[in-house]
């Protein structure tokens, strides 16, 4: 994220305290993923803290910080999405789904093969990696995690998309070099709307709760 370790360390707390309280609240199997969501991504900004506080480099933080961004949520997005989404949408998630695992395919054979670094820029983190076709996968990217949750079929889900592809818009035209750093802050920020998400899916009657009891009114 921008400006220091603690602004990572508190915005990370603050959307893992929310995906904490997604999983409590959370009364549909089909929903977990997504209900996951803002705890993987409030611990992601807190591992950036970690890159801070070693000024970059090619550390065990760095790896785990890229292993998070890159393959696990190009493939955890839109899967969390298909699960959610109502019957009639799945069918047309399915195709982002298989470009998302692709593409995490694609970045986790390169985090094999070279090593990352991360480089403190000022205000921003900048992150380093030997990628063949870069533009192809950004694309990729963006088109399974930010394409899924815009063909979700719910309302709330494509409102988060919506404001996640205008936000990479922003990050891209303003920090290029560190548009992952940035863009990934967006998303963990934006994240904390899905608990507002998870209280109105609990409160639809019709789908069996997580912990087999009748869901109650969010």
């Amino acid at each position: 994220m921008c400006w220091s370790a603690k602004a990572d360390l508190v915005a990370g707390a603050a959307v893992a305290a929310a995906g904490a309280a997604c999983l409590t609240r959370v009364r549909r199997r089909r929903d977990l993923p997504l209900a996951t969501l803002p705890l993987l991504l409030g611990a992601h900004q807190i591992i950036e803290a970690a890159v801070w506080t070693s000024d970059g480099g090619t550390g065990p933080a760095t790896l785990a910080w890229a292993v998070l961004a890159l393959p696990l949520l190009a493939v955890w997005v839109p899967a969390g999405v298909l699960c959610a989404a109502p019957r009639h949408a799945r069918r047309r998630l399915i195709p982002l789904l298989a470009v998302g695992a692709a593409t995490a395919a694609a970045l986790g054979l390169a985090l094999a093969e070279s090593p990352v670094t991360a480089d403190v820029r000022g205000h921003t983190v900048g992150y380093v990696l030997d990628l063949h076709h870069p533009r192809l996968l950004v694309a990729g990217y963006l088109l399974a995690t930010v394409g899924s949750l815009l063909l979700s079929g719910d309302r709330g889900l494509l409102v988060l998309g919506i404001v996640l592809g205008a936000g990479a818009l922003l990050s891209w035209s303003l920090w290029r070099l560190e548009f992952v750093s940035t863009w990934c802050a967006v998303a963990a920020v934006c994240s904390v709307a899905l608990l507002g998400w998870v209280r109105r899916r609990a409160a639809e009657p019709g789908h069996a709760p997580v912990d087999g009891r009748p869901a109650r009114p969010g």
